[in-house]
């Protein structure tokens, strides 16, 4: 579970939630908003409910500037992997701009890996425009050494920004996409539950595996009821075969 999805929960009982995504099944998430809590308080409650966060949201300015070696103290307290950038500024979206971020994405994923982690991206619908005949995202792959910056690859934003089949970025550029974002489509374009709406997970799960997906994280950006949702979700994916 991604846990911008249950930020209002979290914001109330934060424990509390984590121990309802447990008895529901959940056995790994993405911290995304802390609450008010340190790193050290959420991963004692994480310990406590038997969850495990792999990866945590940060700013682009964050990892890209001097609150880095922090923000990797603070993923490795967690227990995380991945240290992830979960969109760009506005004033990046250009293929000049794009290439900039690749490169402050390279120096932060050299000091990623001193520290034992990895710098992740984490896509939205404008990452995957077509500027001057370039998409901004193939700039990204492109440009960012494979050893230093991986993604996050929300299937519900590549979708809704036209970007080719997740199963074509797998194959085009094997091992670089740890984490997914699990997130489904309506048929109206809106959000939905995982399973209940129009994207083909089990195509593109077929060819995760070259894709180097290692963590399946469930988002909803606007769930109705998040435990309603979280459930749903969880269940889809726990019977679905590929």
């Amino acid at each position: 579970m991604h846990l911008y999805t249950m930020r209002d929960p979290l914001a109330r009982d934060f424990e509390g939630t984590l121990e309802k995504l447990a008895a529901i099944g959940y056995a790994t998430v993405g911290v995304s908003g802390r609450h008010g809590h340190s790193a050290a308080d959420i991963r004692r409650m994480l310990d406590a409910t038997g969850l495990k966060a792999v990866l945590e949201h940060v700013a682009y300015e964050t990892v890209t500037g001097s609150g880095l070696p922090q923000a990797l103290e603070d993923v490795r307290t967690l227990g995380g992997k991945w240290i992830v950038v979960p969109s760009l500024p506005g004033s990046l979206l250009s293929p000049a701009g794009y290439r900039e971020a690749a490169r402050k994405l390279n120096q932060a994923g050299l000091t990623a890996r001193d520290a034992g982690l990895k710098v992740l991206f984490h896509n939205h619908e404008p990452d995957h425009r077509t500027v001057n005949g370039q998409q901004l995202y193939d700039i990204l792959l492109a440009e960012t050494d494979p050893h230093l910056v991986g993604f996050e690859l929300d299937l519900y934003w590549a979708a809704k920004g036209g970007a080719k089949n997740p199963a074509d970025y797998f194959n085009e550029n094997r091992h670089r996409f740890p984490a997914l974002h699990v997130k489904d489509m309506a048929p109206d374009g809106d959000f939905a539950d995982v399973g209940s709406g129009v994207l083909d997970f089990r195509h593109m799960f077929a060819s995760a595996r070259r894709g180097g997906v290692k963590q399946w994280l469930v988002e909803h950006d606007r769930p109705a009821d998040p435990f309603a949702s979280a459930r749903t979700s969880y269940e889809y994916l726990r019977d679905v075969r590929f």
